[in-house]
């Protein structure tokens, strides 16, 4: 077989943007920040030279399409030529050559102000001759390439781009059909955490107030305005762990991480996401604790998640927030009874979630883990420590807000809410029993929504709670 075949490396043989990958890592960590103006100063080839002079991706962990690796594994056993291309920054190209062994050559054109598709395909035409190559491709940009190629490789190309290579004929390969846009986009948003955003109704729940339904609908807005935010955020969570969701034997597979998700649309995503939370934040009067919500979690994902302990108390803070917010758009005051039960409950459910991080981590491999987290092997012993401490905190709390007069007041029965104090502990523990065997897989309130147990135990609560409110005195 004489005609080399001739691969695309940015979408075709990696599922991402290498130019964006080497300005996120960057930004990340930070060892080129006084440098960046001079890239926001210059145009988009300029970027891609700039950003690949200021940093170093880690081949390894890039995400290559697999089934297109092996085809070109097999068609270099063939003795097949194998040609990487790209319109960014040769360096990467020569690193991910090295690195994967597949490529005879490479035709890097870096500093193009025009068509990436025409220059790169005048320089393959002037190199092997018109229909003298085949070509692999993603995108509508590689049409012009594949027009003078003898032979149309697609990889994970869009319906529409599949359609147009068809009609110019010869398409030898088809790899990767590109999943749905909109399913990728709504996995990339979580919405499987949106149930933590439901603590905003506690308030109204708490004061007995459900038949306020100006309160329920406010508090409904705010729910929303939460979890268009909470995904944003997430998505720029994922922007900033790339390389390390990488290296996680289950984060790797988010759409980001896997390159499912462009990141260009995962920005424009995050973004419109934002607008949105804020505008509703607006709409039911209650900007200001959706803001302190969104800056804090902003922090927390830029560098507050780098800080051991100060990570679980801002993650802590942030549950409670959500609180403080459904009190205030539904009218109803927020105790200082439940802000304490509270802060102790979801530092231990904080806890919870970075002990079962660190042990995943411990049983995937035997060498530590690049992490952007400050916490040592070692600390996996005394989390669990911490946690169960603050569980037990909480129950005392609990108990004490029972026989306050603040409980006498507002329940007809009182005393029987102390059914809650053993009954939150025993959740509470399972989680940690449940963590320490190595199943807490997801964040604690997630796993406790698909827990049966969890769900019998939320049912009985509510049904003290009624109790409490609905009896008559026993005392």
């Amino acid at each position: 077989m004489t005609r080399p075949l001739c691969v695309d490396l940015d979408g075709t043989l990696v599922r991402t943007d290498t130019s964006l990958e080497r300005f996120i890592s960057i930004v990340v960590h930070g060892d080129s920040l006084n440098r960046l103006r001079r890239i926001f100063a210059t145009d988009r080839a300029v970027f891609k030279q700039q950003t690949g002079s200021l940093s170093e991706l880690a081949m390894e962990t890039l995400p290559y399409n697999a089934e297109l690796v092996e085809f070109l594994r097999g068609q270099k056993r063939e003795g097949r030529r194998i040609v990487l291309t790209t319109a960014g920054d040769g360096g990467t190209a020569r690193a991910i050559a090295d690195y994967l062994g597949l490529f005879d050559d490479i035709v890097a054109i870096p500093g193009l102000h025009g068509s990436k598709g025409r220059a790169i395909a005048a320089e393959l035409v002037r190199r092997y001759g018109n229909k003298g190559f085949d070509f692999a491709g993603d995108s509508r940009a590689d049409l012009p390439v594949w027009r003078e190629a003898h032979g149309i490789v697609l990889v994970g190309a869009s319906p529409s781009v599949t359609r147009q290579a068809r009609e110019l004929g010869n398409v030898v390969a088809e790899f990767d059909a590109r999943r749905p846009v909109a399913s990728t986009a709504i996995r990339a948003m979580r919405p499987y955490q949106w149930v933590k955003n439901l603590l905003v109704f506690v308030p109204i729940f708490a004061s007995q107030s459900l038949g306020d339904w100006a309160g329920l609908f406010a508090t409904l807005g705010i729910f929303a305005s939460f979890c268009v935010t909470a995904s944003g955020v997430y998505l720029i969570n994922d922007f900033l762990d790339l390389a390390t969701d990488r290296r996680h034997p289950r984060k790797r597979n988010r759409p980001l991480a896997s390159g499912r998700l462009s990141l260009r649309l995962g920005a424009v995503l995050a973004a419109v996401l934002l607008a949105l939370g804020i505008a509703l934040a607006v709409f039911v009067g209650a900007v200001w604790p959706l803001l302190i919500y969104a800056g804090i979690s902003l922090a927390y994902s830029v560098v507050l998640k780098t800080y051991p302990l100060v990570d679980v108390f801002t993650l802590a803070a942030l549950y409670t927030l959500r609180i403080i917010a459904g009190g205030v758009v539904s009218g109803h005051q927020v105790t200082l009874w439940l802000l304490a039960f509270s802060g102790f409950t979801f530092l231990s459910l904080a806890l919870v979630k970075r002990a079962g991080e660190l042990m995943a981590v411990q049983q995937a491999s035997s060498e530590p883990a690049e992490t952007r987290r400050g916490y040592r092997r070692e600390d996996a012993q005394i989390i669990p420590m911490f946690g169960i401490s603050s569980a037990f905190a909480s129950s005392v709390v609990l108990a004490l807000y029972v026989n306050s007069a603040a409980a006498a007041q507002q329940y007809g029965s009182p005393e029987v809410l102390y059914g809650l104090v053993p009954l939150m502990l025993f959740w509470q523990l399972r989680l940690w029993l449940s963590t320490e065997r190595g199943n807490m897989h997801d964040d604690p309130i997630v796993y406790a929504v698909r827990d049966w147990v969890s769900w019998i135990v939320a049912a009985s609560a509510a049904m003290i709670v009624l109790l409490a409110s609905l009896g008559p005195r026993i005392v």
